[in-house]
């Protein structure tokens, strides 16, 4: 007899599963995922339940071959129930595979509704969730989550019905061919139900206790294997030290994965045994019995076959309960997060901005970040990922307006809230009062397409996808042909850059555009933004950590992005906007000077001040 499977039991044995609760409404949800298969299921089911039913069938077979063909010498008989054993073999091979191909369809189908549902709803969450959330976490979601819980309609449905049916129809049959050798060897399966849940208890933990350090291992390479943390490694030249942390966390797996392998060969063992000395009953008593003429030995040998056939169901039928808790907290951990409400939310009656020109305006606009309390799922790392300044009025009363055309020009120490405001024009985050006017509208009221295709970016560290150059051009603009895509290239300085690579627009720009330099990436950055021709462009730190030169090539690639277009501008660097039309000075929250470049400097006040730490012993203006 087979041993059942350790992989799925002894993970359902951990008390948090064992103390679940199955909710009505829960039970209702997950079958409403099954509503789309309900036709496969059905005919699943049906496959399933005729497998079932034929399990006592070859063993009848046999009986009939030994005590009518074997005994009394009929050889025409013997041939025909074995080939009556063959076709059942061969049908029941069919069955299988028949289920196996539904359960397939059933099992992948219901993995792409949840992965593309949960995928679709997070990246409509705000950008508030994202940083409060651990990546890692998420993905989890989507990958170890969404199977668990495809378990419950593929697995977990299949081994209950399956064993329920061969449980029922096996001790059936055994109970009328001998019930004195049938409860004998039910005897037994106390000894076999009590090893499952003393091994299973053990291992549960140690088992739990490997994935977490599998996780840490992960975690580790993770890090240390993006092109970040393969650059700092090199840099700081500490190999020695990595492998000794890395065989530190590699050895905790070890040790794990050898007492769990100690336990479940234990349990194996036991599984083996407790057949094994059911099989003796069944051939002592039997034996016995068919001495004495109660049994033949048809039966005897029946009995045994059906016997292989009882326990190991049995035992997966005292577990039943806990697989489906088991696959139900899967779905529940991943209704967790298509239960997660947005706080961005477009308004039924929302507005589409048109045209392609629009100011922006702040009217006495207050913010803080969303508190650790607010954190929507805790569970995925959210307390943890929480910002420092979460809950702290970042801005205070700020208003300004910048007419259509504008540059408006964002300076002050760090903290102060300048990138804060330029969230708030994108509707990454909404006002705790105030108005964000774009195209004098409330960006509240707006349709989050037309304000996303007004408004464009371009950050200090310029993301780019581990894709193709066109690719990430082209995400700007899916209809972008490669005529529009060298137009804009030209533009932001950098067609010749792309032109001499070895495949052009298909050169692949590697991990965050890492085999790029950071001038390169800030230019692609802008030919993607002019790809997009938004009418407002909001640069946050564009040209920061660039060497002179490239400063150079992306500012005159800025000077094209900008050219008609209203700006937001924030810069570290007074030098890339003494041409601004106006020059915000944000310091706590607040804008506290306001004007030209000249005018700031004969106030004499914190602009002044930065300027004069920034140009000191040059000309001052």
């Amino acid at each position: 007899m087979n041993a059942p499977a350790m992989g799925h039991g002894h993970l359902a044995q951990d008390r948090s599963v064992k103390k679940a609760k199955v909710e009505r409404t829960a039970l209702r949800r997950v079958l409403s995922f099954a509503g789309p298969h309900r036709r496969t299921i059905g005919f699943f089911l049906a496959l399933t339940v005729l497998d079932a039913l034929l399990v006592a069938v070859p063993p009848l077979l046999m009986q009939r071959i030994i005590d009518d063909g074997v005994a009394d010498g009929d050889t025409r008989l013997v041939v025909w129930l074995a080939v009556a054993v063959g076709v059942v073999a061969v049908v029941s091979a069919l069955l299988t595979v028949g289920s196996g191909l539904l359960s397939s369809r059933i099992g992948e189908g219901l993995i792409y509704d949840l992965r593309t549902k949960v995928f679709s709803h997070v990246q409509r969450l705000p950008l508030a969730f994202f940083t409060q959330t651990q990546t890692g976490a998420l993905v989890s979601r989507l990958n170890n989550d969404v199977i668990g819980a495809q378990r419950a309609f593929t697995s977990t449905l299949q081994s209950t019905v399956a064993n329920l049916i061969g449980v029922v129809v096996v001790g059936a049959t055994m109970l009328v061919l001998s019930w004195q050798v049938t409860l004998a060897c039910v005897a037994m399966v106390p000894f076999l139900l009590i090893a499952s849940k003393w091994v299973g208890g053990k291992v549960s933990g140690l088992t739990r206790a490997q994935m977490d350090g599998n996780a840490d291992m992960g975690n580790t390479m993770t890090e240390r294997f993006n092109i970040g943390g393969a650059l700092l490694l090199k840099l700081f030249g500490r190999p020695t030290f990595e492998d000794a942390h890395y065989a530190g966390k590699a050895a905790v797996v070890r040790d794990l994965g050898v007492k769990i392998s100690l336990y479940t060969r234990s349990y194996m063992a036991v599984m083996a045994l407790v057949p094994a000395l059911a099989t003796a009953l069944v051939y002592g008593i039997g034996g016995v019995m068919a001495i004495n003429a109660s049994l033949t030995v048809g039966t005897v040998v029946a009995l045994s076959i059906l016997l292989t056939r009882l326990l190991g169901p049995l035992q997966a039928l005292a577990n039943v309960r806990i697989d489906i808790m088991t696959a139900l907290v899967s779905f529940d951990r991943v209704f967790e997060i298509l239960d997660l409400p947005s706080s961005i939310t477009e308004k039924p009656d929302a507005i589409t901005l048109a045209g392609n020109r629009a100011g922006v305006e702040f009217r006495d606009v207050h913010f803080a970040y969303p508190a650790s309390g607010s954190a929507p799922a805790p569970s995925l790392g959210a307390v943890a990922q929480t910002r420092s300044d979460a809950g702290v009025p970042v801005l205070n009363g700020v208003s300004f307006t910048a007419r259509p055309g504008e540059m408006i020009a964002l300076v002050g120490p760090s903290g102060a809230g300048k990138s804060t405001l330029t969230h708030l024009v994108a509707r990454l985050y909404d006002v705790d009062s105030g108005q964000v006017r774009v195209g004098d509208v409330d960006v509240r009221d707006l349709t989050s397409a037309s304000l996303t295709d007004t408004v464009g970016y371009v950050t200090q560290d310029a993301h780019m996808f581990h894709d193709t150059i066109r690719a990430n051009l082209a995400y700007a603009r899916r209809d972008a042909d490669e005529a529009a895509m060298w137009d804009a290239l030209e533009r932001a300085q950098v067609a010749d850059l792309v032109r001499n690579l070895p495949a052009g627009l298909d050169t692949v720009v590697g991990d965050r555009g890492y085999r790029l330099s950071g001038g390169e990436r800030q230019r692609l950055a802008i030919a993607r933004l002019l790809l997009k021709s938004p009418a407002v462009v909001v640069l946050d730190e564009a040209t920061a950590h660039l060497d002179s030169e490239s400063e150079a090539a992306v500012q005159r690639a800025l000077d094209a992005a900008l050219e008609g277009r209203t700006s937001l501008v924030v810069a570290h660097r007074l030098s890339t906007v003494r041409n601004a039309d106006q020059i915000l000075v944000v310091d706590g929250g607040k804008i506290v000077e306001q004007g030209t470049h000249l005018d700031l400097l004969g106030q004499r006040g914190l602009y002044a001040e930065l300027h004069a730490t920034q140009f000191e012993g040059q000309s001052a203006v």
